[in-house]
């Protein structure tokens, strides 16, 4: 399994911004791909969730309503289209994923993940 997250940059307050996160899901029977991020001096926290069926999506109460989550079959790739984006998103982003269908927002429930990509917020 790879993922290889990109899309990250400097936006001004209430602007948007796209995070992909190409997968490499070889073996897996099934599989859900989730978003973290990670704040300066602040612990790695759940974004959002999609099952790769896409049955399945869930949002952190922070992100609700302004982001969201899909998938590109064609090109395997996890989307997080970022709205409405807030100084407090300003954090490092990163994808993950783990096998099966049940949903985690525990970071150590995900044994693969994708570099990070930096989002700066600027106020």
């Amino acid at each position: 399994v790879q993922l290889q997250a990109s899309g990250g940059g400097l936006v001004q307050a209430g602007g948007s911004l796209r995070l992909d996160c190409a997968a490499s899901l070889r073996g897996l029977s099934s599989a859900i791909v989730s978003w973290f991020r990670q704040a300066p001096g602040k612990e790695r926290e759940f974004v959002a969730v999609k099952s790769w069926n896409g049955r399945s999506t869930y949002y952190a109460d922070s992100v609700k309503g302004r982001f969201a989550i899909s998938i590109d079959y064609h090109k395997n790739t996890v989307s997080l289209q970022m709205n409405s984006l807030k100084p407090e998103d300003t954090a490092v982003y990163y994808c993950a994923a783990r096998e099966g269908l049940s949903y985690y927002a525990e970071s150590l429930k995900y044994p693969w993940w994708g570099q990070g990509t930096l989002v700066t917020v600027s106020s």
